[in-house]
């Protein structure tokens, strides 16, 4: 229900930010740095909830020798304000190892250690963040027939309590894919959860892993498992003949520049479904050619030598998997023949992609206001601020979930440190903070004196 603006209203922050991924926290140092330019008078409340613990992107992700994918430049900061004390560079100063990585002669640190900046990063605005936080709930708050605050219902260890805002900021990043029918269990996972699951392996002599997909995570996993299980056969299944390439030249490199996002923006529908046809191969379903060539090389050391524990059952698909007291069958089926191959395993791993969370699924009855397009995606302005009926006052704007309107950066690090940028330029820019109010009111009360 609806709720009326009470007298009793609890303090109202200017933005709440759902979610404290590396999003939301770029958000939170934008507004910090926003906040420490103008001094506190004219400073931007705001306050984000995380439901894990404490800081975490990936965690399970985070092989030993996995790098990024994206440049060291693309944090969270620089693109946006390079002067920034926040930059990847400030923390490599920070861990004195500037020099080192300067030598290193390399664009792409370890995911590990940009895992590192990111909760470097995240302490350095955590009295903006309560963690063990979990967003249940946003009502509208309602006077004279217009919403003029979201209130947002948070739980955590103490219970539920109730915080007001003048706009939403969602990240609330994405859910792991599974194939339609598929569940996880104690055998079957998802790579998201990679290394949290296979240290329960520690002790056993697991002979058999699949893993399924073609792109970059599925290729790690099946390095990764070959090279700490080196008695174990590590099988890998894909429809294609063999893992693409990302391109990662310089002018494909463009579809991810800031300017590429009004690009896309401002293109017809069938031009950004041509767009994403051409350059899906940039970021989806694609693997390193560094990582690529050392599979291969394995793989044909291993022929040489007898010793084939790398196999690649490519042009096929998992049809099948069953848990069993001991592990795993699998059905591998041909897509060239039909013919079906069982195999026993300990494991099999699905490194089948994300899905983006439903970016207005925990809106209640505040989702009825905002707009739809003819295929029923929710409509979001250039500013990231999703498109809703004229009574909705509050600004609701997404991190993520906007790949219809804004392309292939929707949810990447690429484009982040400015999406944030252009995030705070438009809750300044609409006036819907205190500051601007209190401005107002003072504005007012000096032309009613004048007349």
């Amino acid at each position: 229900m609806s709720q009326v603006l009470p007298g009793d209203a609890p303090p109202v922050h200017d933005l709440i930010g759902i979610g404290f991924g590396p999003s939301n926290v770029a958000m939170a140092i934008a507004i910090s740095e926003h906040n420490a330019r103008v001094g506190r008078q004219e400073a931007v409340t705001a306050h984000f909830f995380e439901q894990q613990p404490s800081f975490g992107w990936h965690r399970g992700m985070l092989i030993d020798d996995a790098t990024m994918q994206v440049s060291f430049l693309k944090d969270l900061v620089t693109l946006r304000n390079p002067a920034s004390e926040y930059s990847f560079l400030c923390y490599l100063k920070s861990k004195g190892r500037l020099v080192d990585f300067i030598n290193h002669k390399n664009l792409f640190p370890l995911r590990v250690e940009f895992h590192d900046y990111f909760e470097w990063a995240a302490a350095k605005v955590d009295d903006m963040v309560s963690y063990g936080h979990e967003v249940v709930a946003v009502s509208p708050v309602v006077r004279d027939g217009v919403v003029e605050y979201l209130d947002v219902t948070v739980r955590s260890g103490e219970g539920l309590a109730l915080h007001r805002a003048r706009n939403l900021v969602i990240g609330t990043g994405l859910r792991p894919l599974m194939p339609e029918g598929v569940e996880r269990g104690e055998r079957v996972w998802h790579n998201s959860e990679l290394l949290k699951k296979v240290d329960g392996l520690e002790g056993t002599s697991p002979s058999r892993f699949i893993v399924v997909g073609a792109g970059q995570s599925a290729a790690e996993n099946v390095a990764y498992l070959h090279r700490r299980f080196p008695e174990a056969e590590v099988c890998a299944v894909f429809s294609r003949y063999g893992y693409s390439p990302a391109d990662d030249s310089s002018f494909a490199n463009r579809i991810f520049d800031p300017e590429a996002v009004d690009e896309f923006f401002t293109a017809p529908e069938d031009v950004k479904r041509r767009l994403m046809d051409y350059h899906g191969n940039t970021n989806y379903s694609v693997v390193d050619i560094d990582l690529i060539d050392d599979l291969y090389r394995q793989m044909y050391q291993e022929k040489v030598l007898g010793t084939e524990r790398l196999r690649f059952l490519n042009v096929s698909r998992l049809t099948d998997v069953k848990e069993t007291p001991d592990g795993v069958r699998a059905g591998v089926t041909s897509l060239v023949t039909g013919e079906e191959t069982l195999l026993d395993a300990d494991v099999v791993v699905f490194a089948t992609g994300y899905s983006p969370a439903d970016p207005v699924g925990l809106l209640g009855e505040v989702a009825d206001r905002c707009l739809r397009d003819d295929e029923g995606r929710v409509r979001v302005e250039r500013d990231y601020r999703i498109t809703a009926d004229p009574e909705l006052r509050c600004g609701i704007y997404l991190q993520g979930g906007t790949e219809h309107t804004h392309g292939i950066t929707s949810s990447l690090l690429s484009n982040t440190a400015i999406r944030v940028g252009e995030i705070l330029d438009s809750i300044l820019g609409r006036g819907l903070t205190s500051a601007s109010r209190e401005a107002r009111t003072v504005a007012d009360g000096v032309g009613s004196t004048a007349r």
